[in-house]
């Protein structure tokens, strides 16, 4: 049976998209150390870091498996957080992140990657996503557990203003990511068994994490999630 474009076309940027996640891993890693964090957690953000690239090592296995044959096109100034561009302390700067990427975009790749893994069943795309779906539990937790920290500092107040003040805007950001998509393609059998899921239950998926998840793990720090998802437009 022949493999459509459409699965290797996924799996390379699977590839490119685990690159970006180890880089950012890698800044937040660094800047948790400029600003003295607890140990655990830059050993954590490192052990994270190189998880990435043992995605992207894999997934480029799947991609090479289905007929492959180029590499990564990897867009070099999306491979970062960035420089500040404010005049507020690095520390808001690592909250931003890890409210951003870790509790939102690591929370809800829990359930996404448990979808994908349920009805994969073509063995490079298996290891892939077995794999995956471990250790995403952990860069969920580092992202609580580091919100957690930064909540406990001797700034917590101010920083809890921020993450209310601006968790509209992330959610928002990943409502058009994953809930804005709005095509009603079915993905075949074909696809799904490496690893592929049809667009609209990415949609669905986030609403149910923001149920499950969201809601509870932002009330218990403080945080109105409901608001925030409220105001949150895509």
């Amino acid at each position: 049976m022949s493999i459509p474009d459409s699965v290797r076309h996924e799996w390379l940027r699977r590839v490119e998209a685990e690159y970006r996640s180890s880089a950012i891993s890698q800044e937040l890693t660094l800047w948790l150390t400029r600003i003295g964090a607890s140990p655990d957690l830059i050993h954590e953000g490192l052990r994270i870091a190189d998880d990435e690239i043992v995605h992207a090592e894999l997934s480029f296995a799947a991609y090479v498996a289905a007929g492959g044959s180029e590499g990564p096109r990897l867009e070099r100034e999306t491979l970062g957080i960035g420089a500040p561009i404010d005049q507020h302390p690095l520390e808001v700067h690592v909250l931003r992140t890890v409210v951003d990427v870790f509790c939102l975009g690591e929370t809800v790749a829990v359930p996404l990657f448990r979808e994908l893994r349920q009805h994969a069943t073509v063995p490079e795309a298996r290891t892939l996503l077995d794999r995956v779906l471990v250790d995403e539990v952990r860069h969920r937790d580092f992202g609580w557990l580091a919100l957690g920290w930064m909540l406990v500092q001797p700034d917590s107040a101010t920083y809890l203003t921020i993450v209310n003040a601006e968790l509209p805007a992330f959610f928002a950001r990943i409502k058009r990511a994953y809930g804005g998509i709005t095509s009603d393609y079915e993905v075949s059998e074909v696809e799904r068994a490496w690893g592929l899921m049809s667009p609209k239950r990415y949609g669905e998926i986030l609403h149910r994490t923001f149920e499950r998840d969201y809601e509870p793990r932002f009330q218990k720090l403080g945080i109105d999630a409901n608001a925030a998802w409220a105001q949150a437009s895509i």
